[in-house]
């Protein structure tokens, strides 16, 4: 099966990271969609950003809708964008403590809102969002996000962790992933969606694998076997 593309925030090799120019720029160079970063600004609004702080120092959560540069987009207008496109989207849940609030159910439903409850995988670095996204939202598919092993001995917790969350997918860095991670998730029912992948030679060694999505910064090199 043909892996999904997804351009990571973006395509921010060409325009800045997670704004709406370069999620069209990712689908125009032929990609299925984007990942990207929701966070919560002070007064609820959910907006598309990677770090907790702007460029230039104001922390997100201590602003207003108001406040908000341009260039950073709101939840709603990419969910709005891709609803209009098709795009499918990697939604991560970012987070500034390790106990939910209610991004999660808000982010779910205006998923829900926009029809892309089958177009959409919600992912985190945080088992405790993703075990209050199961909760709120079952049928919204779920990712566990991480960049090395975590193990208690000789017992590997990542399937643990995948099953008690009944995630769909395992979003492991590519530098982790092998033939015995990809047996372990096909025999366990999860797929496996890697980032960031930017080497043509990687690109074809994780396709090979079987991997379920690529995600990376160059258009390009994701698109380098199609």
């Amino acid at each position: 099966m043909t892996p999904l593309l997804l351009g990571h925030r973006g395509t921010p090799k060409m325009h800045l990271e997670n704004t709406m120019p370069g999620f069209q720029a990712a689908l125009d160079a032929g990609l299925d969609g984007v990942e990207l970063d929701v966070r919560r600004l002070k007064d609820g609004t959910l907006v598309i950003h990677h770090d907790e702080h702007l460029k230039d120092g104001r922390a997100l959560p201590e602003m207003n809708a108001a406040e908000l540069p341009d260039y950073v987009p709101t939840l709603d207008e990419v969910l709005e964008w891709a609803a209009d496109t098709g795009a499918y989207l990697n939604v991560e849940l970012k987070y500034e403590r390790a106990w939910p609030d209610d991004r999660v159910a808000r982010t779910l439903n205006a998923i829900r809102a926009h029809g892309l409850s089958q177009q959409v995988i919600v992912s985190s670095f945080n088992p405790l969002l993703l075990a209050a996204a199961r909760q709120h939202a079952p049928e919204i598919e779920r990712g566990f996000l991480y960049h090395r092993s975590y193990r208690l001995g000789p017992l590997d917790l990542v399937p643990l962790v995948l099953r008690g969350l009944g995630a769909a997918a395992a979003h492991p860095h590519h530098t982790l992933i092998d033939a015995a991670l990809m047996a372990g998730a096909r025999a366990g029912g999860w797929r496996v969606n890697t980032w960031t992948v930017n080497n043509p030679a990687e690109v074809l060694r994780l396709e090979a694998l079987g991997v379920s999505a690529l995600i990376g910064d160059r258009p390009d090199v994701l698109l380098v076997s199609r």
